[in-house]
């Protein structure tokens, strides 16, 4: 299968290289920090030359019905410059309304949802209502951990062990989870830190529930309405939100599994921050599109985005603020995140070299989605590396679970 997708893709590998420097946004001017959604304008970028679009169709279609297409559901995008130059929309959102899937169809993205939390932290720490590397205790004074801070929770360095390991005996199935709820129990059962602060890497959503907690201490506002004003409604992301649980669950789109069973809601189904973003491709092709912008963003806070944190263990994978990184010396960094939630699976890739966003959804489980990064080499000279990277972690699942476990039995 692959090599004849390489035959395919060396004869016009040639032009992408050759319209790869042309990716710059066209206005370098320094841009204010701006939150009105009257005022912000995207960046503009040089204009894909037409000339240019049929080679990277004609490889990117390839692609797309030889590797995704058969038993795919969902949304599938690749841009050049913001410009949109393949998409697809396939499946049903919602088998019991007959719903199909269609650009306007907001699909579940899981773990995606954390550059939109890692976005809005960092919009706020622009607006020095957050610092970045101050004690998270100062905005959550409740929490026991001490010397975390807000960055360690954006860069997965904080040692705070995963809420989604908290048996039934201290959390029934039956009660729904809340992100506070969730910081009592922590502190309720003293569960101890994985590891220091700042000593060691360990992806955990827990992390990002208490970014959500930390911007609504400081707004005042629930999450999910200032992830609106913050983000959607300035982008014009008009099919995006989030769900703290009290959005109907029937009508919206649903989750299946390989067999196209639907996969229940369940208790940890409320908790957002870490998850519950509702989008499509078209809308987080504007998300990534305004990253570009320094009135979105400022270029300082950009920097501290879009750099790795963790390099004491060898390898390729890292994490900045928000977005997972593949490094490899000679090669331009791949940025992205994936996402994977009962039967939602996803990869949403931001080329920033040459300005390609790629991004696919499912609600129908599938590990199809997890090989866009093959795409990445049309565009330029890119790590060539499995999105899911077991290896990352220091922190294995069932050392976790043990973790956790005998701190219940100590407080009990």
């Amino acid at each position: 299968m692959i090599s004849g997708f390489s035959r395919c893709i060396f004869p016009v590998m040639f032009f992408f290289l050759l319209f790869g420097c042309k990716s710059e946004p066209r206005n370098s001017k320094k841009e204010e920090l701006v939150s009105s959604v009257d005022q912000f304008q995207f960046p503009v970028f040089n204009p894909v030359p037409k000339s240019f679009v049929p080679h990277y169709y004609d490889s990117i279609s390839l692609f797309y019905r030889n590797r995704i297409a058969p038993d795919f559901n969902g949304m599938f995008l690749v841009a050049k410059n913001g410009e949109i130059i393949y998409e697809r929309y396939k499946g049903m959102a919602n088998h019991r309304f007959k719903q199909r899937v269609d650009k306007h169809t907001p699909l579940h993205v899981a773990s995606i949802s954390k550059v939109v939390t890692a976005v809005v932290i960092c919009k706020l720490a622009d607006s020095h209502q957050i610092i970045l590397d101050k004690d998270i205790r100062s905005y959550l004074p409740e929490i026991m951990y001490d010397g975390i801070t807000v960055r360690m929770l954006l860069n997965h360095r904080s040692g705070i062990p995963y809420y989604g390991y908290f048996p039934y005996s201290i959390w029934p199935s039956t009660k729904m989870l809340t992100n506070q709820k969730i910081v009592q129990l922590l502190n309720t059962y003293k569960m101890p830190l994985y590891f220091p602060p700042n000593s060691q890497f360990s992806y955990c959503n827990t992390n990002y529930v208490l970014l959500a907690l930390i911007a609504e201490r400081i707004t005042k506002k629930k999450f999910p309405a200032l992830a609106r004003e913050l983000i959607f409604e300035p982008l014009k992301m008009t099919d995006s939100f989030i769900n703290d649980g009290s959005k109907n669950s029937d009508s919206l789109a649903q989750s299946y599994d390989s067999r196209n069973n639907v996969e229940p809601f369940t208790n940890l189904d409320g908790v957002y921050g870490d998850k519950n973003l509702y989008t499509t491709a078209r809308d987080l092709l504007k998300l990534d599109k305004a990253t570009y912008s320094n009135a979105f963003l400022s270029d300082s806070i950009k920097k501290e985005i879009f750099r790795g944190y963790s390099y004491e263990r060898k390898g390729k994978s890292n994490y900045g603020l928000g977005y997972r990184m593949r490094e490899d010396k000679g090669k331009s960094t791949l940025f992205f995140h994936t996402g994977w939630w009962h039967g939602n699976t996803g990869c949403y890739a931001s080329l920033r070299k040459d300005t390609i966003c790629m991004i696919i959804i499912s609600n129908h489980y599938t590990r199809k989605v997890f090989a866009i990064n093959r795409l990445s080499t049309l565009f330029g000279n890119y790590p060539y590396e499995p999105l899911i990277d077991t290896r990352e972690n220091f922190v294995r699942p069932n050392a976790a679970k043990l973790h956790m476990s005998q701190a219940i039995r100590r407080k009990k």
